[in-house]
């Protein structure tokens, strides 16, 4: 377990005890972000489907080609980074190329670098495995996450769609070379 500079966040690769209280924050840390834009009924069966038992996440968190890092404070997980084999329709990616398919923070830990030590976390990893190239997918209209993977290095690369119930929103592929550098924040 590694440790923030002033201890109050402490850096891990969740546990099996951890699934539960870990899908909790995310499916929270999504209902934040996204909620206001979709129906209740839709988008609360999206998050079970997501974040519930048996759901997306909780298969994730089984499969080992997933690699995760997790921000706790206390007990209580604030953000992760969950890396997956690229599973984003990019267009002629490089063979061996990864996806940081999640990167989520609650709110109230937005600005306080947890986001930060996450993204330096994927960067490194995917580069120490080899990947030539990362990818990940942004809402179109989630300017703060943009600013965010700009700072890291990371283009536009394509389009995708991202439909929840009868909404289909329009989200980006951005990209990145692992050969660049790796600053930010």
């Amino acid at each position: 377990m590694r440790h923030d500079g002033n201890g109050l966040v402490s850096y891990k690769i969740p546990e099996a005890g951890d699934d539960r209280a870990l899908r909790a924050m995310a499916r929270r840390a999504f209902a934040e972000t996204f909620g206001h834009l979709y129906d209740p009924g839709p988008f609360g069966a999206f998050l079970d489907g997501a974040y519930g038992p048996g759901g997306t996440m909780a298969r994730d968190l089984g499969d080992p080609a997933v690699r995760w890092l997790v921000a706790f404070r206390a007990a209580a997980p604030v953000g992760y980074a969950k890396l997956t084999p690229l599973r984003a329709p990019a267009l002629a990616p490089a063979p061996g190329a990864v996806e940081l398919q999640q990167i989520y923070v609650l709110a109230e830990w937005h600005g306080r670098g947890v986001a930060a030590r996450l993204m330096a976390w994927a960067l490194a990893t995917a580069a120490a495995d080899g990947a030539p190239e990362i990818y990940l997918t942004v809402f179109d209209h989630n300017e703060r996450a943009k600013r965010f993977y700009r700072r890291y290095g990371f283009a536009e690369a394509g389009r995708c769609t991202f439909t929840l119930g009868d909404r289909t929103d329009d989200d980006r592929i951005w990209r990145r070379d692992l050969e660049g550098p790796a600053s930010g924040g």
